[in-house]
């Protein structure tokens, strides 16, 4: 059945709300919603971490936006829900959901797992990790 839709994919500078994106995905024919969440973990690669901050390049959300079309013109997908976030975020902090709707769950898994998949690898989105050494680094998300 055709006729999905990209109900959210938006860069914001303000905390995401997983509840948003799920209900922005359900609807009746839908039986599976999956959904992910990206949240600041307090370390990387043996390393303390204490924050992590995004910058995204001007045309990020416009890329988010290609790649959610992507997803949904899957014939599985009814609905595609996502956002990342940019700017300070702390630990515990959601820098990325993603919210996708099927008939089954399978295919619901499987399309979330391709959408946060593609958004990591083509969202010109660099975190600034901070350590708790005081160094930090610059790491290209794409």
């Amino acid at each position: 059945m055709t006729g999905a839709i990209v109900a959210i994919a938006q860069v914001l500078d303000v905390p995401l709300e997983l509840a948003a994106h799920e209900k922005a995905v359900t609807e009746a024919r839908a039986g599976a919603v999956v959904s992910f969440q990206g949240v600041v973990r307090d370390h990387d690669a043996g390393r303390g971490v204490t924050l992590l901050e995004y910058e995204g390049h001007p045309t990020a959300e416009a890329i988010l936006r290609e790649v959610a079309a992507e997803i949904a013109a899957d014939p599985e997908v009814y609905a595609v829900a996502v956002s990342h976030r940019i700017g300070r975020l702390a630990i515990g902090d959601v820098a990325l959901i993603a919210s996708v709707s099927t008939a089954h769950r399978a295919a619901a898994f499987a399309a979330c797992a391709r959408l946060v998949d593609e958004v990591k690898a083509r969202l010109p989105i660099w975190k600034r990790q901070v350590f708790t050494d005081g160094t930090d680094e610059w790491v290209n998300c794409p």
